[in-house]
């Protein structure tokens, strides 16, 4: 029978947008105490990033795997608990927390059951696969069959906005191309549950277009593009929609992709 021990489980968290609160489950720590302090006796991780991608189309899977091999090395080494919570946490980037403590499975619980719990909170039912994109990454998905369907999703790129703002910065334009004395931009907006990432967009762009300009010598032209069907009625709605316009960020809906890829295709001679 396997020996039974204390062990307190933490969840790693991916959290893109610390905005909306929004997160997957990747991995799964299992502390124990003992007589010096506290040690990280287990690990688990998902096994593929399918849902961190779900939620991020745009995640650095770089990263994230870099950060598995650190924390396992931390196997075995003994601490004070909250300085190696701390240990751990202080390497992450801003998108990866841990959860707090679980204490529905502080009891005895022997290692041998850690995959029992891991499969608990970091797999999703196959079910669940079936169900229709939504939000952002339905919007995206759109955006990216409209430019295969004209030939040209190979000709654009995601747009860094790093180099015109501050090292660092993760955000970038999901498409882009330079056409003439203009770089064309293109970004999912969703804002059928909220409208806080329109409002970021409309904060950010006015202080992103003029230093793009100066530095990559072309006039950005950025087209946010938002659900079909929303109710413009709503106030948060029109005042999101009236804040990117201020900002000089043209709005359209999915339904003209069609066109926008079309026009895409003229301006690059695909």
């Amino acid at each position: 029978m396997a020996e039974k021990r204390r062990l307190e489980f933490f969840l790693l968290r991916y959290v893109p947008d610390a905005v909306k609160g929004e997160f997957v489950n990747f991995g799964l720590l299992a502390l124990a105490d003992g007589p010096d302090g506290a040690s990280l006796v287990d690990v688990r991780f998902a096994k593929d990033w399918g849902r961190v991608k779900c939620l991020d189309p745009q995640v650095d899977l770089d990263v994230l795997e870099a950060l598995q091999r650190e924390i396992r090395q931390e196997i075995g080494q003994t601490r004070e608990r909250a300085l190696l919570l701390r240990r751990m946490e202080d390497s992450f980037s801003g998108a990866v927390q841990i959860s707090a403590v679980m204490p529905a499975l502080t009891g005895k619980i022997a290692l041998s059951e850690v995959d029992d719990v891991a499969q608990m909170f970091l797999e999703t039912a196959k079910i669940r696969r079936t169900r229709e994109p939504a939000g952002r990454q339905k919007i995206l998905d759109t955006m990216r069959t409209a430019f295969e369907d004209a030939g040209v999703l190979r000709l654009l790129n995601a747009v860094p906005t790093e180099p015109y703002t501050k090292p660092g910065d993760p955000f970038e334009f999901d498409f882009g191309y330079r056409t003439g004395e203009s770089i064309k931009l293109f970004h999912a907006v969703s804002m059928r549950a909220g409208v806080d990432s329109a409002v970021m967009l409309a904060a950010r762009y006015p202080k992103i277009g003029p230093v793009m300009e100066t530095v990559a010598g072309a006039v950005p032209l950025l087209t946010a593009v938002i659900e079909a069907g929303l109710d413009r009625s709503r106030n948060e709605v029109g005042f999101a929609l009236e804040m990117m316009a201020e900002s000089g960020i043209r709005v359209a809906e999915t339904g003209e992709m069609a066109g926008i890829a079309e026009t895409a295709r003229r301006e690059l001679g695909a």
